[in-house]
């Protein structure tokens, strides 16, 4: 199965793609799509929408994953981050994939193995998961993995519970 993560934003979107087979992960591709803050709203939403779409195209990815969005304080950033979150969500929808989205609470568990892990623990757990090198960078990118990695275990262990 291959897994497209995405950790949602507007300045950055982190995307990583990963393939999920007999319990082995391999990496594939992970990156960011950055737009800068110079740019109109609609433009950043237009280069997010493309950029997925094309990852989307070149990987033909079996699921896309979303991590939900987690805000206590700035409604205006919630807001700008939400909408970044909804056309990369629109990307996949268009092109008919399933879309599964993970609390940032499910996706730390998952990882890191304890659902309120401090964001360096589950980065290395990344690192670690996945058999890089080093973290990767910026942090959004790790966490793109992370929700991908998260989806992974998912499936799993539905799978396992399905025999049960």
């Amino acid at each position: 199965m291959v897994i497209l993560g995405i950790d949602p934003g507007i300045a950055i979107v982190g995307y990583g793609i990963i393939r999920y087979r007999g319990n082995r992960f391999t990496v594939i591709d992970y990156g960011a799509v950055t737009t800068p803050s110079a740019l109109s709203l609609p433009v950043r939403l237009n280069i997010i929408y493309d950029s997925i779409e094309k990852l989307i195209d070149q990987y033909r990815p079996d699921a896309v994953t979303v991590e939900e969005l987690f805000f206590n304080k700035n409604a205006k950033t919630a807001l700008a981050v939400g909408q970044g979150r909804g056309v990369a969500i629109l990307a996949a929808a268009r092109k008919g994939l399933n879309i599964y989205e993970y609390t940032p609470l499910q996706v730390k568990q998952s990882v890191a193995g304890y659902g309120r892990a401090e964001k360096i623990q589950v980065q290395q757990m990344v690192k670690v998961i996945l058999g890089l090198n080093a973290i990767p960078k910026p942090d959004d990118v790790a966490d793109a993995l992370a929700v991908a990695i998260c989806h992974a275990h998912s499936v799993n262990m539905n799978e396992r519970l399905r025999y049960l």
